[in-house]
């Protein structure tokens, strides 16, 4: 089986060795046994399912959220030759239905779902006809509810392990503490814990954080010492623009991202960013999830993220070549006093949960009982001119309910266009005689959508636009007069941020909440908050700091973090400490005196390490202080 996966890797990755681990990861799961992967960012985690699932005979099942992520994978490995589906929202019954009957039938070997369609009567219908042969788990931590990005879906994952007996887990993340590890596996209900864990080290990888006053002067400095492709964190989208003007107008080739851009917008974005048409992009954490640039030089956060966890993965994306790169965190104090006020406002009281909740259905005009498998477009900027709500308390409102399995909220989900026909052929017949200019539309229709009299149909207005030698924009306008005329339902093409319903609306008074599992998730944010806050002040060696927290206690001091080298500098040797010394009592035998002239008297030498000698001398009682000052001691 050894040679069968090398000969795997170079086949299709063009690869002859594998990446630290990936190999044990792989034999892992090739000896049936369940395993917990976790490899940092950009450490090849695809990859470790990928090869033993084209070992075996069958079918991958990968559970994957990021729709976008579903996509580029399932497009890779096409371009490889290599049989490949996807089941996302936005897909009609009839879409899904095809897709999972292909994957039954055909020699597909990957078929990538998110979470919520797991448990959907068609999936269960189709689940025992799909030859799967190894269940993959992307994201593994979003389903413990003690981790920074719970998912209630992904609870759904272990019921569907039932239904597989004999079919091994693999679970993959980047990021997991110790106690949502065996969290991961009790939820996948793991037959025998088995955890594979690469080093949280990243020794090219230099970390830092910085207090300042000014972080746009900072971040110039930083930028126009640091040469190579960047990355700019900051956590509200209208910074993201504000600052990326800013680095214009000093000469940074920049532009800016965000989920409210249009689906084109970011997309030509990332592209530019990739390919190196724009050297710095600053963005929110909406930006990097799946995207694969090896040669980012430089991250900066300068708004400070939440949890260590956040931040690993957001740093994590510079230096993914191995070659020297920087991670920096700007902050301020009141950036500190801002973090620690989060709790109270990321955990809305139940009060003010139901008073954005019956904003919402009402401002989508949801009648009570009714919303449950349904898509609202939701314009949250619309929504807050309409009902005076608090921005942010909405935006967490919404978080919260999502993870009570009330709602989801996904600001880039990408819906395609709909169409069924709601007239009779005698209808048709009258159209064509009396707008004949609509006629070359409605036969490409009916040519090219096999039963789009009968259902809703997924149409793509782009294609039908190259069939009749004409516009989008043309297309889009004779679609909605055939709905104006009655002849079709027509349904746009979306990719504006929808709500998606899983329970029907209920009065504000009776939504209810878990409070106590509320109350411990809150509490473990409260704990994560605080040890980002002790790391952003802490003088030890970051990259250890960070290891630490994941459990990882074999991590040396790397040398190249902020800390260290401020410790490197501030390094007394031996003959640095007798000199300094001699110096001090030298002074100090003339004439006390106060600290401060001692330090103007010792001009030219680190302060920090004249004060490191004065405490050892007053803790060897060779010097002492009276009301003059620093004294020798007789």
């Amino acid at each position: 089986m050894k040679e069968k996966i090398y000969s795997i890797l170079r086949q299709y990755w063009g690869y002859e060795t594998f990446r630290p681990l990936q190999e044990q990861i792989i034999q892992s799961v090739l000896s049936g046994k369940d395993t917990l992967a976790l490899l940092p960012t950009g450490g090849g985690k695809s990859l470790c399912f990928q090869v033993p699932a084209l070992a075996k005979d069958g079918l991958c099942l990968v559970i994957s959220p990021l729709i976008a992520l579903m996509k580029d994978q399932v497009e890779n490995l096409r371009k490889k030759d290599i049989a490949a589906l996807a089941i996302f929202s936005g897909m009609s019954q009839k879409e899904v239905a095809n897709t999972l009957q292909t994957a039954a039938e055909s020699k597909c070997r990957f078929l990538y779902v998110s979470p919520e369609r797991l448990e959907t009567n068609l999936f269960l219908e189709y689940l025992p006809a799909l030859p799967i042969n190894l269940l993959a788990v992307d994201e593994a931590h979003c389903i413990s509810q003690w981790g920074y990005d719970f998912r209630p879906p992904y609870l759904r994952i272990a019921a569907i392990r039932k239904k597989l007996p004999g079919v091994p887990v693999l679970a993959l993340t980047a990021s997991a503490t110790a106690l949502v590890q065996k969290d991961i596996c009790d939820k996948l209900k793991f037959r025998r814990t088995v955890v594979i864990r690469q080093s949280f080290e990243r020794p090219n990888l230099s970390y830092s954080a910085f207090r300042v006053d000014s972080k746009i002067s900072k971040l110039v400095e930083i930028l126009t010492k640091v040469s190579g492709s960047g990355i700019v964190y900051c956590r509200s989208r209208k910074r993201t623009k504000e600052l990326a003007e800013q680095l214009v107008s000093y000469n940074i080739q920049s532009d800016y991202y965000h989920a409210g851009l249009s689906a084109d917008e970011r997309s030509r974005k990332q592209e530019e960013w990739i390919n190196n048409k724009i050297r710095i992009i600053v963005c929110t954490n909406a930006f990097g999830m799946g995207i694969d640039k090896p040669d980012v030089r430089i991250v900066v956060h300068v708004d400070a993220p939440e949890c260590i966890e956040n931040y690993y993965q957001e740093a994590g994306r510079a230096g993914r070549d191995r070659q020297k790169a920087y991670a920096v965190l700007l902050y301020r104090n009141s950036d500190i006093i801002e973090l620690e006020r989060q709790p109270e406002i990321r955990f809305p009281s139940l009060k003010n949960i139901r008073t954005v909740y019956q904003a919402v259905v009402n401002y989508l005009q949801i009648p009570s009982g009714l919303g449950e498998g349904n898509y609202y477009d939701y314009d949250l900027t619309d929504f807050l001119h309409k009902f005076p709500l608090d921005a942010q308390l909405t935006a967490n409102t919404l978080k919260v309910l999502a993870q009570e399995n009330k709602l989801s909220f996904n600001e880039q989900v990408f819906l395609p266009a709909k169409l069924v026909f709601t007239c009779n052929k005698a209808a048709l017949y009258d159209l064509e005689r009396t707008h004949p200019q609509l006629d070359p539309l409605v036969k490409a229709l009916l040519r090219s959508h096999e039963g789009i009299f009968d259902h809703d149909t997924t149409i793509q207005e782009k294609s039908l636009a190259f069939l009749l030698y004409t516009t989008q924009a043309d297309i889009t306008a004779k679609l909605q007069q055939l709905q104006a005329f009655g002849i079709v339902r027509y349904q746009p093409q979306k990719d504006t941020p929808q709500l998606f319903f899983f329970q029907n609306r209920v009065k504000a008074e009776d939504l209810h909440i878990d409070m106590r599992g509320y109350n411990e998730r809150k509490q473990l944010y409260i704990d994560r908050l605080t040890a980002f806050v002790q790391w952003i002040k802490s003088s030890a060696c970051r990259s250890q700091a960070i290891g630490r927290y994941f459990g990882d206690e074999n991590i040396q001091p790397c040398g190249v973090c902020d800390n260290c080298l401020r410790q490197k500098k501030n390094h007394l040797s031996k003959e640095d400490f007798q000199l300094i010394e001699q110096r001090i009592l030298t002074a100090l035998h003339e004439q006390p005196l106060p600290s401060r002239e001692l330090l103007l008297h010792l001009k030219g030498i680190n302060k920090e390490k004249v004060w490191k000698v004065i405490e050892f001398l007053q803790a060897e009682k060779k010097i002492d202080v009276n009301g003059t000052g620093l004294i020798v001691k007789t």
